[in-house]
């Protein structure tokens, strides 16, 4: 498996894997994948990549500003998926290895990502890379008509800031 960074030419396998999180709703409050214009703004381009496998994508990360104020430059949500038929084959921690080195040599000092709590793999792995719970978000958003909980977590760099 070899991760590299996600290129515009990968986005129709990056939107089957982002349509495969959407439909086993416990991946995202989103409903419908965006279009590769949307995803190209949103997300930082030295922060993005994919995880790729006899010449298959098979999960790709990114990271999107938490925001546009100065103070907070250094800090950045973490968007993963990973292919349906790849779970469980070390593709998530390929890519949150790769992210981490990127961002802390982006000069990048908080990662931050909710989760939902049923989505028990992600928030082990999350934890294995030293992200913390800071808390659950109750009843943040409506996934479907139904309210849902989120697990907030964040992982400080020990090498920026």
């Amino acid at each position: 498996m070899e991760v590299r960074d996600l290129r515009p030419e990968d986005w129709p396998e990056v939107a089957r894997i982002f349509e495969q999180g959407i439909q086993t709703g416990v991946a995202t409050f989103e409903t419908e994948v965006p279009s590769w214009q949307a995803s190209d703004a949103a997300h930082l381009p030295s922060h993005r990549f994919v995880a790729e496998r006899e010449g298959r994508v098979v999960g790709w990360i990114a990271l999107v500003p938490v925001s546009s104020r100065c103070c907070y430059e250094g800090v950045a949500e973490v968007s993963a998926y990973v292919a349906e038929g790849a779970r469980g084959e070390r593709v998530g921690r390929a890519l949150l290895a790769r992210l981490i080195e990127s961002s802390e040599r982006g000069g990048i000092w908080t990662l931050e990502t909710g989760v939902f709590p049923e989505n028990e793999p992600s928030l082990a792995l999350l934890q294995r890379f030293g992200f913390r719970v800071v808390g659950i978000r109750e009843r943040i958003g409506r996934l479907h008509g139904m309210w849902r909980d989120v697990t907030f977590l964040e992982r400080r760099s020990e090498v920026v800031g």
